[in-house]
């Protein structure tokens, strides 16, 4: 198996989220796996502001639909290890702006009538959201991934993996 680099046994990157946003990209149905990986390199990596988001004709379309390619996986992979209760669900809004920061917000909303709760603000221009390498990528999502994780275990009380070790014992 090969070793993980220095920098990323130092910051406690947990998965390559490249190939993981590829992944879901695929498994939704949104593009197929060549497309994903372009789709990929050309938006993460390269000069500061993104051409592609700023230059086309319809870049709020085009912008809402990065940001939600960028932060629903993160939330998914948090949501697969903390146990939601039954018929509880996690949403991801978006408040794009073309001139500032956008807005995306993950909010939980428990099955019974609780009140909803915030898990995660993330202001971000998103034509600034370029990175130099995979490792500076990783290092952003694993911070944003863990971000929704702390909260979602704060309001949901235990991780799945807590609740298997109590049922297996």
């Amino acid at each position: 198996m090969p070793k993980k680099s220095a920098s990323t046994k130092k910051t406690g990157i947990t998965r390559n989220w490249i190939a993981y946003l590829c992944e879901a990209l695929v498994t939704s149905g949104s593009m197929p796996t060549w497309e994903a990986a372009t789709y990929l390199t050309e938006h993460l990596f390269g000069e500061k502001p993104n051409p592609r988001l700023l230059g086309t004709t319809n870049a709020f379309e085009v912008t809402v639909q990065f940001l939600r390619r960028m932060y629903h996986p993160l939330v998914e992979a948090a949501s697969r290890d903390v146990t939601l209760p039954q018929g509880a669900q996690l949403h991801v809004f978006t408040d794009v702006s073309l001139t500032g920061k956008s807005a995306v917000l993950v909010v939980y909303f428990p099955a019974d009538r609780h009140p909803h709760q915030l898990l995660m603000v993330d202001a971000v221009k998103a034509w600034e959201l370029v990175f130099a390498d995979s490792e500076e990528f990783n290092r952003w999502a694993e911070e944003r991934y863990r971000t929704v994780k702390s909260g979602l275990s704060s309001a949901v009380g235990k991780p799945a993996r807590q609740s298997l070790l109590a049922e297996v014992s």
